[in-house]
């Protein structure tokens, strides 16, 4: 049987087909659920912003004008709902306005290094700590960027920001990273390769 595009899948929906927004929801239910998680760190939370995410989605998709892609939608709605309860919570944040407190290197890169594969998931927790002490919109991009996978310019149409000022708030938080991340390795005697990044 062939695979339904997510434009058809939509046009069905918008046409009152239940069982084709069923299938968005199971295409996209994990993606959603790891950027809430990514971005408030809580699985209660997580489960909170999917569930919200494709409530509004359903009850909107009728004015969905389709002038982007289902998933870049799908994504500007969960990370939407992702920053009001982030700003609701009132959580902390660091600034990274101030250029004089970042080291201008590159983030780390840990890959192909078997001691520290070794303490891999101690590594993640210090990463997640390190993600959840970011200014909301650095989180976001960070997260979209290089937890999610999209383009700068996907990022953008999610965010409805500017490329460039994806890719500002991008380097300014991979910075900021890589320092927690330079801390970590340095506390071990063994600091990993440093590499800048370069995607578009």
């Amino acid at each position: 049987m062939t695979k339904l595009s997510d434009r058809v899948l939509v046009k069905k929906a918008k046409n009152h087909d239940f069982e084709a927004f069923e299938e968005l929801v199971t295409r996209y239910e994990t993606r959603v659920y790891n950027l809430a998680y990514k971005m408030l760190g809580s699985q209660e939370d997580a489960e909170d912003i999917l569930q919200d995410t494709f409530l509004s989605a359903f009850k909107s998709i009728a004015g969905f004008k389709e002038k982007s892609s289902f998933s870049t939608w799908i994504y500007r709605i969960a990370t939407n709902a992702c920053l009001m309860k982030l700003r609701t919570k009132q959580s902390r944040t660091v600034s990274l306005d101030n250029k004089s407190s970042i080291i201008t290197k590159g983030i780390v890169d840990w890959s192909g290094n078997a001691e520290i594969s070794l303490d891999r998931k101690e590594l993640r927790e210090v990463i997640n700590q390190a993600v959840k002490l970011l200014p909301e919109m650095y989180r976001a991009v960070f997260v979209l960027r290089d937890v999610e996978g999209l383009s700068n310019s996907e990022a953008a149409k999610v965010l409805n920001l500017s490329v460039a000022a994806v890719k500002s708030r991008l380097h300014r938080a991979r910075l900021y990273l890589r320092e927690k991340l330079s801390d970590y390795f340095s506390a071990r005697g063994k600091l990993p390769l440093l590499r800048e990044k370069a995607r578009k």
